[in-house]
């Protein structure tokens, strides 16, 4: 592939940290023993590695290492919340989630409704130009919530529209009712603090791909202090992670996913090296080349953010206003630092991807992206058709340089004012 395409799908998928990579290589062929096989010393030091990854990773997040159970990604992780707790046993039979959830939420739920007769409770978000934009209200959730509610499945960060929604009070009320409650959180571990004591979830999903980890492995978070949650497993077999997931541990995926989330950590802190000097190892440039303006801040948050209102800044003065899809920009408790959704009034946004295809763009969810459908998370906020076909989404992430951006919206400028006039 060129190397002079522009990457800008992070929400996506993220590139693998070079750190990372460091890592996990010798758990390929030095370290590459079963931590199931505790009988020899191949066996244990990937005993040893895997615990070792698993507790950092709980202290990453505020758990405790027994409360993490390893599975292929976030999808899955999904999956083993929503089926392990709501299940043909199950006393209570009421399902809420929300409009804009994930497929991977929505499907499972769905289908439980379908097939295994449960009430499923679709929870509106605020429309488009509503200060409430993608967000859930905090009433609608009381109203909706019963003792027949098994479980309340909310993402914490939208994966197409960055909305945050306000999870600790989601939290106490599903608790106040008695209810477990699910929180997808793939696009916010790793870009935000995330404690989940603080936050009172009993379930939370993540994925290692989404913060410069390599894909096939993610893990769900299930409480055990407390309010000490009991799943049932849907995959049965040698009894792995105390029966919860049965299957050979990926060892490399699990070291690496504690290496990335590690990074993390310190990049939200400021403990790590230099987000430009890892641009710099992987692009082939130097951190010199990139730093042109020198306005850059150093903290990676901070950083995402200046580039994303650049991009944003430079496409609207040449281009004048392109509303955004969901919370404004500057509102960063409610929508993700590293998110664009925005809409090109005029213009057919895969039109636009095909005129400008040195930039790597969507127009949302990857895991819907071979489906003709528009987007049920633009339609949930009241978009229409014109305003959903003429919006792409950004995902600004750690290997992004200044130089990069100025491009980018320089080439969808020029391609926007160049179909524009085609009209």
């Amino acid at each position: 592939m060129s190397s002079s395409i522009i990457y800008l799908d992070n929400h996506s998928t993220t590139r693998v940290d070079p750190r990372v990579v460091e890592a996990m290589l010798p758990v390929f062929d030095v370290n590459y023993g079963n931590s199931g096989s505790v009988t020899h010393d191949f066996g244990m030091d990937a005993h040893d590695l895997v615990h070792g990854s698993g507790a950092a990773i709980a202290d990453i997040i505020g758990a405790e290492v027994d409360e993490i159970v390893f599975t292929s990604g976030a999808t899955e992780s999904n999956n083993l919340a929503i089926r392990g707790i709501c299940h043909p046993a199950s006393k209570r039979r009421h399902i809420i989630t929300v409009q804009t959830e994930h497929k991977a939420v929505l499907d499972p739920i769905q289908r439980l409704g379908l097939e295994s007769n449960f009430e499923v409770t679709q929870l509106p978000v605020g429309e488009w130009g509503t200060p409430d934009a993608g967000l859930i209200a905090l009433e609608d959730l009381e109203s909706a919530i019963s003792d027949q509610t098994a479980l309340v499945s909310i993402m914490m960060g939208n994966n197409e529209i960055g909305t945050i929604q306000p999870i600790e009070k989601i939290a106490e009320i599903c608790h106040r009712h008695g209810a477990v409650f699910h929180c997808d959180a793939t696009q916010a571990v790793g870009k935000l603090p995330v404690d989940v004591d603080g936050l009172g979830v009993d379930l939370m999903s993540f994925s290692a791909h989404k913060v410069y980890g390599p894909k096939g492995i993610g893990a769900l978070f299930v409480r055990k202090r407390d309010r000490r949650i009991k799943l049932h497993s849907q995959i049965d077999g040698g009894g792995q992670q105390s029966g919860r997931r049965s299957g050979t541990l990926n060892v490399p995926g699990i070291v690496a996913m504690s290496t990335a989330l590690k990074l993390c950590a310190d990049e939200l802190c400021g403990e790590s090296v230099s987000q430009d000097d890892s641009a710099g190892k992987i692009l082939g440039t130097s951190s010199d080349q990139e730093a042109s303006s020198g306005n850059s801040p150093a903290l990676e948050p901070d950083r995402i953010r200046w580039l994303r209102n650049l991009l944003y800044q430079r496409l609207t003065d040449e281009l004048g206003d392109l509303p955004i899809n969901g919370q404004p920009l500057d509102h960063e408790q409610t929508h993700l630092y590293c998110n664009l959704n925005c809409q090109f009034p005029g213009v057919n946004a895969h039109s636009l991807m095909t005129m400008v295809d040195s930039v790597a763009v969507s127009t949302g969810s990857a895991c819907t992206a071979s489906t003709p459908q528009p987007s049920h998370v633009l339609r949930s906020l009241g978009l229409i058709d014109d305003q959903i076909h003429s919006s792409l989404r950004f995902g600004i992430g750690r290997f992004n340089t200044e130089s990069e951006i100025v491009e980018s919206a320089d080439l969808i400028v020029a391609a926007v004012k160049k179909l524009r006039e085609m009209v």
